[in-house]
């Protein structure tokens, strides 16, 4: 009774032996055959762009400040009639807050009784004046003689000059008692911030109670965005990509804010002043965009992609194709560039943004027999990852070589999957 079981499991170990040596034969067969890497070449639109990162910022910023010290005592109303707060919208002429002023009313109340003074003044220098011209007639009249004598003669004629002096000094006085009462004004109303245009509140930077100190620098207390229905973004980009960025260049750009929502533009100004950071040089280049909707809030990080050029409908082959070349002798292959288990370096590569600049390059495809066929192309726009080519043997589906396929280094590749592995190390298996 156990007989017949003995020999269906013998059969079985015999079948499932036999199934491994096939499959170790045909895997071996298919690795010796093609020992190549490869790509399809392929047909579609290519876009060559320039990527960079930005930042979202309002297109006119105006920074609210105090031109006299104080404290905050109260804020203004906005236009629902809330405090002024974050993204309060206001109006040109809205107080957005106020200052202690109770100085600056004493200072003005000063300013004006010191205008009315300087006047009672004047008025009794002219006083003064018309008397010293009235003695001084008479005077001229008599002149020096045994009715006048020549010291009081002179004496008229000084009183009178004096009395002339001290109405124009307290007209002099008047002025600056004039200037003094509108400064003392003028600080007065500064005593009350108002917003100077129409817009939004992006940052309020004090509180009700904290002193403000103004000194040679007036500081900050509001940062008001005049409209954000415009917005722009601001792109720091490299030196070497500089020369290619123009103002009406298309943008497209996205913010973490939507994720996959991409946003339009177009490049208005590229700045002058450059900047050096580690030794890169950038230049910031502003692109306007439409906010209509106020979905792009200012300070989000932008994702940006200049449009240089977009071509439909090419054959595009993979970068890497153009790099590779053939080892010219024995052994050479084990020394190439080995780069994601590909080998092969050499070879034109299509710049990336050559957009329009047709060049010479060499292509290594498959022939019907599985061997390598070298093909003259010309190539044209890159994306930095695919470049156009153009080629009368070339047609869409070809497979051009990218690299020559390794051994998995922790296998030992075409041994025989039943012959006993030895240690690293030992004679006979090279020690990776």
């Amino acid at each position: 009774m156990k007989q017949p079981g003995k020999k269906s499991l013998i059969v079985l170990i015999a079948v499932l032996l036999l199934g491994s040596v096939a499959i170790w034969q045909h895997t071996r067969s298919q690795e010796t055959a093609i020992p190549y890497r490869t790509a399809e070449i392929k047909r579609g639109d290519l876009r060559v762009t320039i990527s960079a990162t930005g930042t979202v910022e309002p297109e006119e910023v105006i920074d609210v400040g105090a031109q006299v010290a104080g404290r905050i005592v109260s804020f203004g109303k906005d236009s629902k009639g809330k405090p002024v707060d974050y993204g309060s919208v206001v109006e040109a002429g809205t107080v957005l807050a106020r200052i202690d002023d109770s100085l600056y009313a004493a200072d003005l109340a000063q300013a004006q009784a010191q205008l009315l003074s300087n006047k009672a003044g004047l008025q009794k220098a002219k006083a003064d004046l018309n008397l010293a011209e009235q003695n001084w007639n008479r005077a001229k009249q008599l002149g020096p003689s045994e009715a006048l004598s020549q010291s009081s003669y002179e004496s008229y004629e000084s009183t009178y000059k004096t009395a002339l002096a001290l109405v124009a000094e307290s007209e002099a006085a008047i002025r600056l008692a004039e200037a003094a009462l509108l400064r003392a004004q003028r600080n007065l109303e500064y005593c009350t911030i108002t917003s100077p245009v129409k817009g939004i509140i992006i940052d309020r930077r004090v509180n009700t109670g904290q002193t403000v100190v103004a000194s040679l620098s007036a500081p900050s207390l509001f940062l008001l965005a005049k409209d954000l229905t415009r917005i722009q973004v601001w792109v720091a980009v490299n030196e070497a990509d500089i020369g290619r960025i123009h103002p009406g260049l298309p943008v497209t750009f996205t913010v973490d804010a939507f994720p996959g929502e991409t946003f339009h533009g177009k490049v208005g100004k590229v700045r002058l002043n450059a900047s050096m950071t580690q030794n890169v040089v950038t230049y910031t280049v502003e692109i306007a965009t439409d906010n209509s909707d106020g979905r792009l809030l200012p300070y989000l990080t932008a994702n940006v992609q200049f449009q240089l050029l977009q071509v439909g409908n090419v054959l595009q082959t993979p970068n890497a194709a153009l790099r590779w070349s053939p080892p010219t002798k024995e052994g050479e292959a084990e020394s190439a560039t080995k780069q994601d288990g590909i080998k092969g370096s050499k070879g034109p590569a299509s710049a990336q943004g050559q957009a329009g600049i047709k060049n010479t390059g060499v292509l290594w495809v498959l022939d019907e027999n599985q061997k390598p066929k070298r093909i003259e192309v010309r190539t044209g726009a890159s994306d930095g990852t695919n470049t156009v080519v153009e080629g009368a043997e070339l047609h869409e589906g070809m497979q051009a070589i990218t690299g020559i396929r390794l051994p998995d280094s922790g296998k030992t590749g075409g041994a025989n999957p039943f012959t006993p592995q030895f240690g690293a190390g030992k004679k006979g298996t090279k020690a990776k």
